[in-house]
């Protein structure tokens, strides 16, 4: 009986050992596994993490260049203003006044600046010009929070719009032209697919310019004849990018029409156009203006958001002028967010607006 049980038992022994030692095999090869997906996705991760913050060191960097004169304009001024001066008094804000108008952030928003800080040296008895700067770079940068909202990623497209319709606005020579490039430039470098609308057909150099633009970047541009209907090229546009499922529509439109009514009946024109294929859209009309021409970009603001209903800016030039202030003042006074901010000819050198950065880079190494 004993070798009986014996011969029964010993070759389930042989096979409990053969399963065991697969089973083990199997767990180190599962283990194996993990370690090289997690070493991997590990790898991955700093490379990545690399690349982002040389990417963000460029950016940064090409954003302190760009305001690098409006900086040594700015300071310089408020440097003078101050000579002499221990304590923030009523000379020294009239002074500053001064600067800040000179240095086109506008009368409103400077009057705005002046009452906030006359309001903090009263509660906090003496103020003195050591601490003016970073008092003035509190009150900026909670300014720009008010009618700022920062996008959560570079050249995002929001969800549940698709296409992304952008409809860009402005006067002749502000780069209008050139931003929709730069912008169609980085929508495809975030792996997004771009469609451009050549819906500025009173003047031939504009589509041609387009035209130019969309092969440099590898985007198609829809476009007619000079004199052709906007309307219709907007139309055939968004019908184009339906069809080649495009994920972001940028058109452009005329910057020069006889008129504000003109201009008015063009854009709600190709406005009724467009939302007869997307109901929703234009979703962005993205005002461009000249950050150079100081307070004439105060009058083109003025006058397009008369003549249509204008929901972004984008502030062009910045490297170019010592009037960066515009940007401070045109989003105070028309309660505009600032979507992006040219600060140099490079194809990379339009930005999405940071409000943090932007304060930062102006106020850079000018705090005590």
């Amino acid at each position: 009986m004993h070798l009986f049980l014996k011969c029964l038992t010993e070759p389930r022994r042989k096979t409990d050992a053969k399963i065991l030692i697969f089973c083990n095999i199997q767990k180190e090869c599962i283990a194996f596994l993990l370690f090289c997906t997690n070493f991997v996705t590990y790898s991955y991760l700093i490379i990545m993490g690399f690349f982002s913050s040389l990417f963000g060191k460029e950016k940064k960097e090409a954003l302190d260049k760009g305001l690098e004169k409006t900086k040594t304009s700015v300071f310089s001024k408020i440097s003078r203003a101050i000579a002499g001066k221990s304590k923030v008094d009523e000379e020294v804000l009239d002074n500053l006044e001064e600067v800040l108008v000179t240095s086109d952030v506008g009368v409103d928003t400077t009057l705005r600046i002046i009452e906030r800080i006359e309001a903090r040296v009263a509660r906090d008895k003496y103020v003195s010009t050591d601490e003016l700067n970073e008092i003035l770079r509190d009150e900026i940068a909670s300014l720009l929070e008010e009618n700022n909202t920062d996008l959560k990623g570079d050249f995002d497209v929001p969800e549940g719009k698709h296409p992304y319709v952008i409809m860009v606005v402005g006067v002749n020579g502000a780069g209008k032209t050139t931003t929709i490039g730069k912008l169609a430039y980085q929508y495809k470098k975030a792996g997004k697919k771009v469609v451009l609308g050549a819906a500025d057909t009173f003047r031939a150099a504009a589509i041609e310019q387009l035209a130019v633009w969309g092969e440099r970047v590898g985007c198609p541009v829809i476009r007619q004849n000079m004199g052709s209907d906007p309307a219709a090229v907007a139309y055939d546009t968004i019908s184009s990018a339906k069809a080649q499922d495009a994920d972001v529509v940028i058109i452009d439109t005329a910057g020069r029409l006889h008129n504000k009514i003109n201009l008015m009946n063009e854009l709600t024109k190709i406005k009724q156009v467009m939302k007869k294929i997307i109901p929703d859209a234009p979703h962005d009309v993205m005002l461009v203006l000249d950050g150079s021409t100081g307070q004439n970009a105060y009058e083109q603001a003025k006058q397009f958001t008369k003549a249509t209903d204008v929901t972004s800016l984008a502030i062009t030039k910045l490297d170019g002028t010592a009037k960066g202030g515009v940007v401070i003042g045109i989003s105070d006074q028309f309660k505009i967010p600032v979507r992006y901010i040219g600060v140099g000819e490079g194809i990379e050198h339009l930005q999405v607006f940071d409000r943090r950065e932007f304060v930062d880079s102006l106020f850079k190494n000018e705090e005590k």
